[in-house]
């Protein structure tokens, strides 16, 4: 078994995809920002910029650290702990370290970090915009993520600091996103879980999504080009697998989209206008839920 991700590098879809995109209804937005958000002039990877954007946006939307970074603390556990006790504090999860179950003093010093760190975001409330230091901490937070999603083993312990432009970019996003969520939202779901024990198969086991707004399950992608037809799969994936899983909140979704900071563009398709042959498609081939 697998990820909805990690299945759709699995196949091979039809021309232009079960979902082209070039069939997705664009909205360009506009925030007054010229500058072109040049991917070449930022000094960490793509994946953790693409992670520290989203997570720095639902901190900014409303969401505490804990739940935000709550993949990354996972991860950070996962790495330097045998045993952790972790305390719920008004909605925060909140690292409490007892160094006698760490592997040695160098980790608790970084468990440590990672507490510093939170208490650093705890002071982003909603609809303010990160500042240096805070964007600094969630670098750094979401290169833990890799040791939770696919395990210890794959961590490469180098700490990103990311430059004054990566920085200066990750904040123009992050605003762009706050922008977004006012007119697109509000946000009814924040990291949606559509594969649960009722909707998962033997092919696909896992899987989990960015937001949902009251009828749109939403994607959320900084990359410097439009969305490709792995991006519309995935989108397809979780709605169907959102549907056998029982969650009421999957039933009212009319549309499936995609938000990119970076274009600052939205990119959106009616469910309504996949055919029924193309969602039986998915379903069947690559799912695995058995043919109605």
């Amino acid at each position: 078994m697998t990820s909805v991700v990690r299945r759709i590098s699995q196949i091979t879809q039809p021309r232009g995809g079960y979902v082209n995109p070039r069939t997705m209804e664009t909205i360009q937005l506009g925030d007054g920002h010229t500058q072109v958000l040049d991917h070449k002039a930022e000094n960490i990877h793509a994946t953790t910029m693409g992670m520290a954007v989203d997570y720095l946006s639902r901190l900014a939307n409303g969401a505490e650290p804990g739940d935000a970074f709550q993949i990354s603390i996972r991860g950070a556990v996962r790495l330097h702990a045998r045993e952790v006790i972790t305390t719920l504090d008004l909605g925060r999860l909140t690292p409490v370290v007892d160094v006698d179950y760490l592997r040695s003093e160098p980790e608790a010093r970084e468990m440590e970090y990672i507490a510093d760190a939170l208490l650093n975001l705890e002071a982003l409330r909603p609809g303010l915009i990160p500042d240096d230091d805070a964007i600094r901490a969630a670098v750094h937070l979401v290169g833990y993520d890799i040791a939770f999603r696919v395990g210890p083993d794959f961590y490469v312990d180098q700490r990103s600091i990311p430059d004054a432009a990566t920085i200066a970019h990750i904040r123009t996003m992050v605003e762009r996103a706050v922008a977004f969520f006012t007119s697109h939202g509000p946000i009814t779901e924040d990291g949606f879980r559509p594969v649960n024990r009722q909707s998962m198969t033997e092919v696909v086991d896992s899987g989990d999504g960015d937001f949902l707004t009251a009828d749109t399950l939403w994607d959320f992608k900084v990359s410097v080009s439009p969305p490709t037809n792995k991006h519309t799969l995935q989108l397809l994936m979780y709605l169907i697998m959102g549907r056998h899983s029982g969650q009421d909140q999957y039933g009212s979704l009319t549309h499936l989209g995609i938000f990119n900071p970076r274009l600052n563009t939205v990119y959106r398709f009616a469910y309504a206008d996949v055919p029924g042959d193309v969602v039986s498609a998915v379903s069947h081939d690559v799912i695995g839920y058995a043919l109605a």
